[in-house]
């Protein structure tokens, strides 16, 4: 089939990089480059960088709702426009140029968690399981008719980094199944139930601020979640300590906050309910470390009490 592929993210690389074993890719549509980096440089998209490897023709348009924009993507006379994680609203006459329309690969059980963020949102909201929903793009958010859906677990250690790989290669094997129903005229949409949707909110950088009056088990999953961002932190005498990593001790309890057990293994800070274990830490200008080398660094004793919020 001829695809017009659309998305910027590692999330969009997997499955660009698997259409590319069974079909013809006729451009590429990502994000314009960013600054990224301590020299804050313009750099590609990881889409880009991979569509640039395979000689494919990149287009990096700032918004599509211009009539050259519509009409270059019109030229292209594709079959299908496949949309991972691109980052720009589509208007309706753009989804109406392919032929097939245009599949979205979205990272959840739709009609759950639509949105920016729904791998955050699953782990944080506690639900065993999410997966990726092949979808018929209309004019709404996420809205659209569901093709094809596939689940897969979400385990109690599952950061949203792992959580993402996961769901990256199993996004890349839907969408390659999705095609090859397509051309065998085998897909079959089925509508979305509005009244169960949820909505997965942007990240912010704010919302990552440990309050400790909160119950362990709802920290914990915050810590997973905004693993690797925006990354759980919270003050001590002043300064910022990010958490990459902690366990739950569910036969601790005490003042919010407070430090009652420091360890090799961790540090043991009471929450709202029982208490969390801190195992790898960051401190301001440092790396990610586990606790036996961040307190080496940050002398923390039991008594000590990280800020409320």
């Amino acid at each position: 089939m001829k695809i017009i592929f659309a998305g910027t993210p590692h999330f969009a690389a997997s499955a660009l990089a698997a259409l590319l074993s069974e079909h013809r890719i006729v451009a590429v549509l990502t994000q314009p480059d960013r600054p990224a980096g301590r020299g804050m440089q313009l750099a590609a998209s990881p889409v880009k960088q991979l569509a640039l490897q395979h000689g494919l023709p990149v287009l990096q348009p700032t918004t599509l709702k211009t009539a050259d924009a519509q009409r270059t993507i019109a030229m292209l006379d594709a079959d299908v426009m496949v949309v991972a994680a691109y980052g720009l609203i589509l208007p309706t006459a753009v989804l109406q140029l392919p032929r097939h329309g245009c599949l979205n690969i979205h990272a959840s059980l739709l009609p759950r968690w639509r949105g920016a963020a729904p791998i955050q949102r699953a782990i944080l909201a506690g639900d065993q399981e999410t997966g990726i929903t092949i979808m018929q793009m209309d004019e709404g958010l996420d809205t659209g008719n569901m093709l094809l859906r596939h689940t897969c677990p979400i385990a109690s250690n599952d950061t949203a980094q792992t959580l993402h790989d996961k769901l990256a290669e199993m996004g890349a094997s839907s969408i390659l199944e999705s095609l090859r129903l397509l051309q065998e005229n085998r897909l079959t949409p089925v509508k979305q139930d509005n009244d169960t949707a949820c909505y997965a909110a942007k990240l912010t950088k704010g919302e990552a601020q440990i309050d400790w009056r909160l119950d362990a088990r709802q920290i914990e999953r915050a810590v997973r979640a905004y693993n690797p961002f925006p990354v759980c932190h919270a003050n001590l005498h002043g300064a910022a300590i990010k958490i990459w990593q902690a366990g739950l001790c569910l036969d601790q309890s005490g003042d919010p906050g407070l430090v009652i057990d420091v360890a090799k293994h961790g540090i043991t800070v009471a929450c709202g309910q029982n208490a969390l274990r801190l195992e790898i830490l960051q401190r301001p200008g440092g790396k990610a470390q586990p606790a036996a080398q961040f307190l080496q660094a940050i002398p923390v004793k039991v008594g000590d009490h990280f800020s409320v919020n």
